[in-house]
C-alpha cells in the first residue's frame, strides 16, 4: 500500500514571503503558521507553500508520509492518530489517502474524498439496519472526516459550501453525542451576541460529585478533536469533561460569525459559573486544558479565573502572532492604509492559488469580512485589522498572574510555536512542570498527531496527581 504522492504545488522556485502557511493542527488543531525558512532580500513577496513539518523539503524524519506536502500530511496524521479512540478507522483513512493520491493531491480532491467518506458513514450500510452502537461509532468517525474536508474547503472549487460542511460535521457530532450512554448534557451558555454551546460528558448518571476538565480547542479544531484529546481519558479517570465552542470556533465562527477575543477569561468564567451550579461537579477540582492555539487562550483565562484548580497548556504559547512568518509580520505596520496597500498591491497578486487558500484559512477566525470574502472566492483586502487582533492575543505580560499548578507541554519538531513553550514555562510563577513529547516514541510535531494516547497519558496522569492532592 502506497501513501506518498507527488507534491502538487511543485513548480518553478518562488520567493519566500509566505512559505510555511499551509497546514495546522487541526483539522485540527493549530493557529498560526509555520515560519519561513528563508527571508527575502527585499520587499515581502510570496513563496512556495510548505508546512506542518519542520524541514521545508518534506515531512520530519520519523514521521509517516501519507502525502509529500507537509500540510496535507499533518492533517492526515491527525485523522490517523484519532483511530486510537474511535474517532477514525485506520483502513478508512489510508483508503482515502490512496484515493486522493491517485486523483492528484489538491484541496479539491482532499475535500471531496473526506466529505464523501463522511456522507457514506452517515447513511445506513446497504442491506442492514445498524444498531445504536454502530450508528454512534460511524457518526464519530464521520465527524472526523467532515472536519478533514472542512479544513481545506476554502481552497476547493466550492468555498461557499464551508458553512454547509461545518453543519454536516456538527450533525455527525450531535448524532454521536445523543447515542452516548449517558448522553452528554447540552446547553447554550449566554455569551455576548451568541451563546456558547457546551457538551458536558459524565462517566455515568449517578450524579456523583466529580473533578471536571474543561477542554479548550484551538483556532481550527472541531469538537471531535476534543474527543481525541481528552474526553475518553477524563471519563476513564472517573471525571467529567466539558467540550465547548468559543468565539472563533465551531458554531460561533461558521454560523454565528463571532471571531476570537483576546479576553478568554470572559469565555471561561461563564463556563465555570455553569459548572459550579451543578451538583455533580466538585467545584474545588475544576481543571482547564488548552490545545494548539488554546495553549495561549487557556493560560490567559486562568490568569484571571481563580476557580481553576489546575491548568495544562498544550503547548505553551505566549504570542500566536509570532507563529506567522516574519515576512508577513513585517508588512503589518501601525499604519492600516500602508499595510493594506502593500498587502493588496504587492503580495496578493503574486500568491498562488494554494497560498491564497492558506491565507484565507489562517485569517478567517479573526475576521468575518475575510471569512465571507473567502466563501465568495475572493481574497480579503484588510490584513491590518485581523493582524492587530492576533497580536492582541499576546499573554507575555499576564502569565505571571497564574496561581494554580500548571503543566506546559512541548514537542520535538514543534512547527508553529517553536521555543514558546519553554518561554511560557520560564515566565510562570506558579507551581509548574514542563514535559517535552519526543520523536523517540513517535510523539513529535505540534500536538503529537501520531500519538494522542501518549499525549493524554501525560496530561491526565499529571492532572490525577494535582487534582487528587497526592
Amino acid at each position: 500500500m502506497t501513501y506518498a504522492s507527488s507534491d502538487q504545488t511543485s513548480g518553478p522556485s518562488r520567493r519566500t514571503t509566505l512559505a510555511g502557511l499551509v497546514g495546522g493542527a487541526g483539522a485540527v488543531l493549530a493557529a498560526g503558521c509555520t515560519p519561513s525558512g528563508a527571508a527575502p532580500a527585499s520587499a515581502p513577496t510570496p513563496g512556495r507553500t510548505a508546512s506542518a513539518s519542520a524541514p521545508a523539503g518534506g515531512p520530519t524524519p520519523g514521521v509517516m508520509t501519507l502525502f509529500k506536502d507537509p500540510g496535507f500530511n499533518f492533517n492526515g496524521l491527525l485523522a490517523l492518530g484519532a483511530a486510537g479512540c474511535g474517532a477514525a478507522e485506520v483502513g478508512e483513512v489510508l483508503t482515502a489517502v490512496n484515493a486522493i493520491n491517485r486523483a492528484g493531491l489538491s484541496a479539491q480532491t482532499y475535500t471531496e474524498t473526506f466529505k464523501k467518506l463522511g456522507d457514506q458513514l452517515m447513511q445506513a450500510p446497504q442491506g442492514s439496519s445498524p444498531g445504536t452502537e454502530t450508528t454512534r461509532s460511524r457518526a464519530l468517525r464521520a465527524a472526523q472526516y467532515y472536519g478533514q474536508a472542512l479544513f481545506f474547503v476554502l481552497g476547493s472549487d466550492t468555498p461557499g459550501s464551508e458553512e454547509q460542511l461545518y453543519r454536516a460535521g456538527r450533525g455527525a457530532w450531535d448524532t454521536f453525542c445523543k447515542l452516548c450512554d449517558p448522553a452528554p448534557v447540552t446547553a447554550n451558555i449566554p455569551y455576548g451576541k451568541a451563546p456558547l454551546p457546551v457538551w458536558f460528558f459524565r462517566p455515568d448518571g449517578s450524579g456523583k460529585r466529580r473533578p471536571t476538565v474543561i477542554l479548550t480547542n484551538g483556532s481550527d479544531g472541531q469538537n471531535v478533536d476534543m474527543w481525541t484529546y481528552g474526553v475518553p481519558a477524563a471519563l476513564e479517570h472517573g471525571w467529567n469533561a466539558l467540550v465547548y465552542d468559543g468565539p472563533g470556533q465551531g458554531q460561533l465562527l461558521f454560523v454565528d460569525q463571532v471571531v476570537f477575543t483576546p479576553r478568554w477569561e470572559t469565555v471561561v468564567t461563564p463556563l465555570v459559573d455553569w459548572l459550579t451550579a451543578r451538583s455533580d461537579v466538585d467545584t474545588g477540582r475544576i481543571a482547564l486544558t488548552g490545545l494548539s492555539m488554546a495553549g495561549d487562550l487557556a493560560p490567559r483565562a486562568a490568569a484571571f479565573e481563580n476557580r481553576i484548580a489546575a491548568l495544562v497548556a498544550m503547548p505553551g504559547v505566549l504570542a500566536p502572532w509570532l507563529g506567522f512568518p516574519s515576512e508577513i509580520r513585517k508588512i503589518v505596520t501601525p499604519d492600516k492604509e500602508e499595510t493594506n496597500s502593500m498587502w493588496n498591491k504587492e503580495v496578493v497578486p503574486a500568491l498562488s492559488p494554494s497560498e491564497a487558500a492558506t491565507m484565507k484559512k489562517r485569517i478567517e477566525p479573526f475576521s468575518v469580512p475575510a471569512m465571507l470574502d473567502a466563501r465568495a472566492g475572493r481574497m480579503f483586502t484588510d490584513l491590518h485589522s485581523p493582524a492587530e487582533l492576533i497580536k492582541s492575543l499576546d499573554i507575555t505580560n499576564v502569565v505571571s498572574r497564574i496561581k494554580m499548578p500548571t503543566l506546559v507541554l512541548d514537542y520535538d519538531d514543534e512547527q508553529f510555536y517553536s521555543g514558546q513553550p519553554r518561554r511560557t514555562f520560564d515566565k510562570l510563577m506558579a507551581p509548574k512542570d514542563y514535559v517535552k513529547l519526543t520523536a523517540a516514541t513517535g510523539a513529535q510535531l505540534h500536538c503529537s498527531p501520531m500519538a494522542p494516547q501518549q499525549h493524554c497519558e501525560v496530561v491526565f496522569d499529571w492532572l490525577q496527581e494535582k487534582l487528587s492532592g497526592s
